[in-house]
C-alpha cells in the first residue's frame, strides 16, 4: 500500500533550541514563486499532451524519456532499490519526484542531490512503517 504514496515524511518534534533560533525561514511568497515557476516548466514540458500536466501524471515510458539520470545517479538508485527492497513502481515514482525537485531548483537535469532527496522521501517505505 505504501508503494502507491509518492512522499513519505517523518515529522519529529522540534526542540526548543530550534524553535527559539534566530535563523530565518524561507518566506512563503518565495516558496510560492518557486512552485509556480516549477509548474510553468512542467506546463511547457507537457504542452503537446492534453492528458498530462505535471510530472506525477507521466506514464512509465515518459519517465524513461524525460527523467534521464547519469551513471552516478543510476548507481545511487540501484543501491537504494536493493537496500530498501523497493518495487518497480517505487523506481518510477522516485524519478518523478526527482524531476519535480529538479524543476523546483530550476535545473534542466536531474542531479544526484535531487535524486538523493527523492530517495529519502521513500526511505520510510521500509525504515519504520513495516513494524
Amino acid at each position: 500500500m505504501l508503494d502507491r504514496i509518492d512522499l513519505h515524511v517523518e515529522v519529529t518534534p522540534v526542540n526548543f533550541s530550534q524553535l527559539s533560533s534566530a535563523r530565518l525561514a524561507e518566506k512563503s511568497n518565495l516558496i510560492r514563486e518557486r512552485v509556480m515557476k516549477a509548474r510553468t516548466i512542467q506546463d511547457a514540458r507537457f504542452a503537446t499532451l492534453e492528458e498530462v500536466h505535471a510530472n506525477a501524471q507521466m506514464s512509465a515510458n515518459m519517465v524513461r524519456q524525460i527523467c534521464q539520470i547519469n551513471e552516478q545517479g543510476r548507481s545511487l538508485i540501484k543501491q537504494a532499490m536493493e537496500k530498501l527492497g523497493l518495487s518497480a513502481r517505487a523506481y518510477d515514482r522516485i524519478l518523478k519526484v526527482a524531476r519535480t525537485i529538479a524543476d523546483l531548483a530550476d535545473s534542466e537535469n536531474i542531479e544526484i542531490e535531487h535524486l538523493a532527496e527523492a530517495i529519502h522521501y521513500r526511505s520510510l517505505d521500509r525504515d519504520s512503517w513495516a513494524g
